[in-house]
């Protein structure tokens, strides 16, 4: 689960994390409002308006039919208003989020950082997430924060660097000292960074995030480290540890379809292909979505009903693979260990009639626990449903269907 960069933030101050402050609003009067807080609390003329979306790259992206950014720096109250307005309602076109963009309902009015100092201000990059193939957690820095960070891993990989966290010991005094070295702190700079990276991956482990990145991890010119952003991600199985976490979900931010979804425990990603698929496993789905491609089609979803599945989340699944305009044949793969062959059968048929007329192909491959039982069902349901008993079988039915 995705938390906005405002909800985020308010996590890591319980763990001691510094950030940049702000007030998150959702309109344009409100955004002067909070500015003017900001002026009174910091002192400083300006503020800046940051869209809040589940999505990188808003510095450099745009409002749709606009040239307004998702992140500007306003220098009065009436800009800071102006600004608002202009991104609140709007469709934020980022290099994250598609053509398609995402409506921004809330922007954050936070503190400038960038104010004059006795030392040079400095952006850089830390995120942390899970190294799967050394089962470990790992930290990621770099001197070259910003937003340019994706061409810095692209262009300049050595300029990216990598602490492994050893899941017995967890992060050790020496490991927060060496980052801190390693992006070229010294004196109390150093100090608050060897703070802050202690203090970030106690959040990370207590919060159980699966991701969270700082970008930019700032130096202020008065030498405190702080955290101007943070993209924070949660891991689905932990929630029901965290209640107040799990309370902070905004589905609007969501796909409606994986969101329906959710609501009968169906396992369900959305793709960009033309051949929906149902399955139970994920290692058969996963299966079953490489067969679509050797058989030239493209997966359109991600469908697993599960070892539990009845003919209610089985109609459910249906229909929500029916509402992708893309589809242009279903494929149900099962394999009945745990879950009835049967029970899928009488969820497809549920579903057909009472979706009614059904204009794309459907490929039914019912293996194992009351398979024949399934097949008599749907024998005598009258479908126009395409049966077959071996994977190559339906690979020849998808290839038919896609190809026509």
């Amino acid at each position: 689960m995705n938390l906005h960069e405002y909800q985020a933030k308010e996590q890591l101050k319980k763990y001691n994390v510094p950030v940049q402050e702000g007030i998150p609003v959702d309109n344009a009067g409100a955004a002067e409002e909070a500015y003017k807080q900001l002026k009174v609390q910091f002192g400083n003329n300006f503020a800046v308006v940051k869209a809040q979306i589940h999505a990188g790259g808003r510095g450099k992206g745009k409002i749709q039919g606009t040239e307004q950014r998702g992140v500007a720096v306003g220098k009065s109250a009436e800009d800071v208003k102006q600004i608002a307005s202009n991104i609140l309602g709007g469709t934020l076109i980022t290099i994250q989020t598609g053509p398609a963009g995402k409506k921004v309902n809330k922007v954050l009015v936070a503190q400038d950082v960038y104010y004059p100092g006795p030392n040079p201000v400095k952006e850089f990059y830390l995120s942390i997430l899970m190294d799967r193939a050394k089962g470990q957690n790992v930290i990621m820095y770099s001197t070259e924060g910003g937003m340019d960070i994706e061409e810095v891993a692209h262009n300049t990989p050595e300029k990216i660097f990598k602490e492994w966290v050893h899941p017995g010991g967890g992060l050790q005094p020496f490991q927060a000292r060496k980052i801190a070295f390693n992006l070229g702190l010294g004196g109390e700079a150093f100090k608050n960074c060897v703070k802050f990276v202690t203090n970030l991956y106690n959040a990370y482990v207590g919060l159980d995030c699966s991701m969270l990145e700082i970008n930019p991890l700032f130096k202020t010119s008065d030498e405190k480290i702080i955290a101007v952003d943070c993209k924070m991600n949660l891991d689905d199985n932990s929630l029901m540890r965290h209640p107040d976490l799990e309370a902070l979900r905004d589905i609007s931010e969501e796909d409606p379809t994986e969101v329906e979804a959710g609501k009968y425990n169906l396992n369900f990603v959305k793709l960009d292909g033309n051949v929906g698929c149902m399955v139970n496993g994920a290692g058969l789905a996963m299966a079953t979505m490489d067969m679509i491609k050797l058989s030239g089609g493209e997966p359109a979803n991600f469908l697993d009903v599960g070892g539990t599945a009845n003919a209610q989340t089985v109609e459910a699944g249906f229909r929500i693979i029916l509402k992708d305009p893309k589809v242009k044949a279903i494929l149900i793969n099962i394999f009945g260990g745990i879950v009835r062959c049967d029970r899928v059968a009488q969820g497809v048929i549920d579903a057909y009639n009472s979706i009614g007329d059904i204009k794309v192909p459907i490929i039914v491959r019912l293996q194992g626990t009351n398979a024949e039982e399934a097949k008599q069902l749907i024998t005598q349901s009258g479908l126009k449903v395409q049966s077959a008993i071996l994977l190559s079988e339906a690979a020849a039915l998808v290839q038919k269907a896609v190809s026509a």
